[in-house]
Parts: structure tokens; sequence; C-alpha cells
């Protein structure tokens, strides 16, 4: 077996299931999850009915860079999200099988164990993070290397500190933005600096964006793709972004994205693709297209949210350290402040006490430059109906206080 399969650590979930093994959750209460990302709002009727009818598409091996509907689709969509020039639906856009398991694909691509004389190849990665970019670094045959979240940026990652032998060992680097679990969305400064670092050290920028649709204010999170066109990069030089239906249209069980921007790196990851199996099935395909070109349930999608957290957020603001986020669907909440009391210490009292599940904040992130940024804090996702995050809220808003009133 691959003994770098040995650098992988349990899923947050699996440590999730661990922590509460043996604590029976008071059965006064109804269970409630905001532990797991998973849209719950119901998929759209009209993608559902384009699947249907496109039921034929079984028969028929699907080709690996997608038809050209479903690329034209995807590149119209960009251009009018971002406000920029189509893309070229033949060289710059991919269909790929959710965003997931092309993060993790794109760095089997991308790195090139032999290009560094100086020890592995290295993966900068935000800490806290999604946990693909790890397993993928680690299964390519590079190192990952975290920049811890800043406060003081809205806990977007600080990547002014990190050593400039790092950056020239790096030849990866994932950013998630809106980010997953801080809900920070990056500024075009903040993009300029990674560009600026991506030319000067000639590592390739893999931009995650499943959350781009979920925001709370008028302005649109700013994206990769509009951002190198507002600095002058119109070939996307070393970026590749990557996005989702799976938030946008909350179709998670479809998995069905894309990957746009550099046609380079666009045309090896292709080749890649075609011995990695990475086709998407033509039913799949035009769902997809049908998503794609329809805007109104997005909106009515994120209406949904604004509603939740602007119940939910003024509830939890009184007890926990906790803000609107700038986009995604979580909040990022600090239980130390006056509790005293651990990240992983919290969840399990609140799952034995009020039957209410949320993620300890250090399973997302790793211990780097002395810190575990997570530590202390609780990723919530409000996912469910309104009417149940806002039970969950009032039952987390009464353990708080209990803790409190034990101190």
């Amino acid at each position: 077996m691959n003994p770098n399969l040995e650098k992988l650590q349990a899923y947050p979930f699996e440590k999730l299931k661990r922590l509460f093994a043996g604590i029976t959750p008071n059965p006064d209460y109804s269970a409630i999850s905001l532990g797991l990302g998973e849209p719950k709002h119901a998929t759209p009727q009209l993608i559902k009915d384009a699947l249907v009818a496109n039921l034929n598409g079984l028969a028929n091996y699907p080709s690996t860079n997608g038809i050209e509907g479903l690329r034209v689709a995807i590149s119209n969509w960009l251009a009018q999200r971002y406000n920029i020039p189509a893309l070229d639906a033949a060289t710059q856009i991919l269909p790929v099988n959710g965003s997931r398991e092309a993060l993790f694909s794109l760095a089997q691509a991308v790195i090139d164990p032999s290009k560094n004389s100086h020890g592995a190849p290295i993966v900068m990665c935000p800490n806290p993070f999604y946990q693909i970019y790890e397993g993928a670094a680690y299964l390519a045959g590079a190192e990952p290397y975290f920049a811890n979240a800043n406060p003081a940026k809205n806990f977007a990652p600080d990547f002014s500190q990190i050593p400039e032998a790092i950056w020239q060992r790096a030849q990866l680097l994932y950013v998630c933005s809106p980010g997953n679990p801080t809900g920070a969305v990056l500024t075009l400064n903040d993009w300029k600096e990674l560009f600026e670092l991506s030319d000067r050290y000639n590592f390739v920028i893999a931009a995650d964006e499943c959350y781009s649709e979920i925001y709370f204010g008028e302005t649109a999170p700013l994206g990769s793709l509009a951002a190198a066109r507002a600095l002058g990069r119109n070939d996307y030089p070393r970026l590749i972004t990557l996005s989702s239906l799976s938030k946008r249209s909350n179709v998670p069980g479809m998995r069905s994205g894309f990957v746009a921007g550099d046609a380079n790196i666009i045309k090896q990851f292709l080749l890649y693709r075609t011995y990695h199996g990475g086709a998407m099935s033509p039913s799949i395909q035009a769902a997809s297209i049908a998503a794609w070109n329809d805007e109104q349930h997005v909106i009515e999608n994120r209406a949904l949210y604004v509603k939740k957290f602007s119940q939910v957020t003024p509830v939890l603001q009184e007890v926990l350290d906790v803000a609107l986020p700038d986009a995604a669907f979580y909040l990022w909440a600090g239980v130390d402040k006056h509790l005293q009391i651990s990240d992983t210490e919290f969840a399990q009292g609140l799952y034995r006490d009020y039957n209410v599940t949320v993620l300890p904040g250090s399973f997302l992130a790793r211990e780097a430059h002395g810190i575990n940024p997570g530590s202390n804090r609780i990723r919530m996702a409000l996912v469910a109906e309104v009417e149940e995050c806002m039970e969950a809220a009032q039952r987390i808003a009464a353990y708080t206080r209990q803790l409190m009133q034990a101190q």
C-alpha cells in the first residue's frame, strides 16, 4: 500500500463520533445536527425534471471533457456572475464530479515530487481548512504547510509570515473563499498578494469557491477569476477556480461542478482525468445545464439563508463570541471567552444536555506555528430549515447560560 496513506488523519466527523462515544443525549430533546455542512433545502424541481427527462443518457459512455452545452452553460454563468468576458468553453473549462474530487485530483496532476532539491514539494493550505487539501498533498508526495487564520483579517489566512524557504518549495496553494469554516472572503488586495507570490515562486493556485452563492450583503463575493481580470491577468496564469452546484443549487448528491482558468493546466488536467476516470454521466450533465442556466432558484435559496442567519446570529451573540460571516452557511463561534471550556468539552456537553451537535473547531485545523487556530471555537452549519436552526440556537444559548451560572 502507498505508505502516504498512513499520514492521513481521521476525518472530522469520525473524530466527532469518537468524542460522543458513550454519551447518551438527553431524551427530552429531539436530535438537531449543525455538524455536517450538507445542504438541506429542497432540490429545485427544474433540475429534477431535467435529470428524469435525460435518463436515456445512462446508456452512453460520457466523454471526460463533457458535452459542449455544459461547458458553454458554465462559461455563460461565470461571465454573468463575475462580469468577465466568457471563458473559452473548449480550453478553459472542464466539468468535474463535484469540487471535492477535483480538489484532490488536481494535486495529483500538478505536483512534481522530483522538482525540488530542498525537500518534498509544499502544498500551502489555510488553517482551519477543508481536510481534502491535506490528504491531496500527502498522496501526491508533497507536504502540507499551514497558514493560520488571522482574527484581525476576519479569519482569512495570513500568508505574510511564511518563510522564503517554504515559498521556494511551494507547488500548489489551496485557498477557500468564501472560507470553510470561517466565511471569510478574500479582497482584491489579498488576491493581488497571492498572484504576486505565484508569479515569484511559480506555484499553482487552486481557488475553492463552492460557497460563492451564499452571502448576506448586497454585494456578491469577489471571485478569483474576476480578481485576475481586474489585475490584468487575462489568461489566468497558474490559476484554477473550482466550483460546484452542491451548495448553490442544493444537489450535493449530483456530484457536479467544474474547474476553470489557465488553459495549459486544464489541458494537462484533462489528460490526467482521462486515466483517472473522471467523466460525468450524460444525465447529470443535462441536469447541470438546467441548474447553471437558472438563477431564480439561487436567489430563493440565498434568501432562506439570509433569513436564518438574521434570526439565529443575534440569539447566539448574547452568549458566544460570534458574528455574521461574509458568506457561506457556517457560524464560527468562540466558546472560551467567558466559559473557560474547550471546544470539545462544549460539544460534548451540548450533545449530552440538549441533543444538539456542533463541530469542534480544533477538528478542522492543525497545530501550526505553536497554535491550533480552531481551538476553543465551534462550527455550526445552518443548513436545516429556519425553525430547526432557531430551536438549536435557543438550546445552545440555554446551555451556555447554564455553564455561566455554574462558574
